[in-house]
């Protein structure tokens, strides 16, 4: 009889590209799948309905890759330190394989699951799979990790990059008697997500699952990243890939997202379509920097990187704070922006550094209290890429040149031209005169009969006060 691998999933929901899933089944037939539903972090106050919508839909197109392949995946709930050391042990696992994180809840919980295994005498074997490169592979000549993202980038760029691991195939599952035992140990039916107490009735901009990610890859490949440079800004085309989500919650491998990209490239036949390609390529570089920077600097998940803002004097008005989120400032392409995040659960990456650069630089409010509402409601939200992103916007990250300030007018007007993304997501200031509505110029009269918000602040003056209050900071 072959020797029982339970595989525990987290982020990397998928049977296909699975590094640590394909070690297991290299060691032996008998490979079962477990998720966990951890109250740690479903209990957060930063969850967005959306994203936990993603992760059930993700599981039950999980739980029929293992039918397909043989095998089945067993859902517990609960804390992993008990729940999981509890089946390994009613059903006699040999050992427990899993893919390795980078966020500091996950490596303390891993630990801890860890020791508790081994305790039982229960093998435990870890891999890295959602990185093209493990974060000690990439460092600087000096051996420490990269602060400034350029270096890393050229670094990373000269790393041959890994081939998609071997698809899990001909497994074989627990037993009807396995499967009891299982039930007895806390393997549960998958609940939805309203069970769970998340509801979100909207769409999902990226239907769960491998196969729709799959499918969303090849089509990018196939239409957008060859013009990806150039159309990449512009917040009403679509002109960006959508696989956040999926490279989040691992519906799809990073290796077949980067071999399918570096086939365009192989292909193409001018030193455009190549810099387009390559212009992507450096956003999943960015990815990955952002992810090894949480690894090696575990506390920018609780504060900021640069010394100047470790006691910034934020203004933190909870009225100009709640009127962000709710796409009330008077600055019509922030508001757009806002309506669309609260809308669909994700926002073009245009308009999420200038609504960050707004909150920021011209409300003067706490970066932490963007990063937080934004994971609250982003279907893709990702801490290393959400709180990289944020404290870039911010200034207070790791950036050679700090002090970004985004102009909402004039990033309105290189960007959404025509107001196409404003009007789709403002409708009630469709009928307004294209240049006044990108430049932000409303006439009070008409803000007052379209029920819109004149602005809230002044945009220069508080570019100003901000700049001086940075200044500020960093003399002290």
């Amino acid at each position: 009889m072959a020797d029982l691998i339970l595989f525990w999933h987290r982020r990397d929901l998928r049977t296909i590209d699975n590094v640590g899933l394909a070690s297991a089944r290299e060691k032996t037939s008998k490979v079962v799948g477990v998720f966990c539903l951890d109250p740690g972090i479903l209990a957060s106050d930063d969850v967005a309905p959306a994203r936990v919508t993603y992760l059930i839909g993700s599981l039950k197109a999980l739980q029929e890759q293992y039918l397909q392949a043989g095998s089945q995946l067993l859902i517990l709930k609960g804390s992993p330190l008990q729940k999981l050391p509890e089946l390994a042990q009613a059903l006699q696992a040999k050992a427990v394989f899993w893919n390795r994180d980078v966020e500091p809840y996950g490596r303390s919980r891993d630990r801890s699951v860890g020791e508790a295994l081994q305790q039982a005498g229960i093998e435990v074997e870890t891999f890295w799979d959602q990185l093209l490169h493990a974060p000690k592979q990439i460092l600087t000549g000096a051996g420490e990790p990269y602060s400034v993202y350029t270096p890393f980038w050229r670094n990373w760029l000269s790393k041959a990059k890994p081939s998609p691991a071997q698809d899990f195939a001909g497994a074989e599952g627990l037993t009807e008697q396995e499967q009891t035992i299982a039930q007895k140990a806390g393997a549960i039916e998958l609940p939805t997500a309203k069970a769970l107490g998340f509801v979100w009735e909207n769409e999902l901009l990226l239907p769960p699952g491998t196969q729709a990610a799959q499918e969303r890859l090849a089509e990018f490949c196939d239409r957008a990243l060859n013009d990806y440079q150039e159309q990449r800004n512009f917040p009403a085309t679509i002109g960006t890939s959508h696989l956040s989500a999926a490279l989040k919650f691992g519906t799809i491998g990073i290796r077949t997202v980067w071999q399918s990209a570096q086939a365009v490239y192989d292909d193409s036949r001018s030193d455009e379509a190549r810099s387009n390609i390559q212009t992507w390529q450096q956003e999943l570089a960015w990815r990955e920097f952002y992810q090894q920077a949480l690894y090696f600097f575990p506390q920018l998940a609780e504060g900021p990187y640069r010394q100047p803002f470790k006691n910034f004097p934020w203004s933190d008005r909870a009225d100009h704070f709640q009127a962000w989120c709710d796409g009330q400032t008077g600055y019509p392409i922030v508001d757009a922006a806002m309506r669309q995040l609260n809308e669909l659960g994700w926002m073009h990456n245009r308009c999420r550094m200038i609504v960050a650069s707004f909150l920021t630089k011209d409300l003067i409010i706490n970066w932490q209290w963007g990063e937080k509402y934004f994971m609250q409601k982003l279907f893709d939200g990702d801490l290393s890429a959400n709180n990289g992103g944020w404290q870039w916007s911010a200034s207070s990250g790791m950036d050679p040149k700090p002090l970004r300030i985004f102009n909402p007018a004039s990033q309105a007007q290189k960007f959404d031209a025509d107001g196409e993304y404003i009007r789709q997501w403002l409708p009630e200031l469709r009928h307004l005169d294209t240049a006044d509505l990108v430049a932000g110029k409303i006439d009070p009269g008409d803000c007052d009969r379209c029920g819109y918000p004149e602005p809230i602040v002044d945009h220069k003056k508080q570019q100003a006060l901000f700049k001086q209050i940075y200044q500020q900071q960093k003399l002290q």
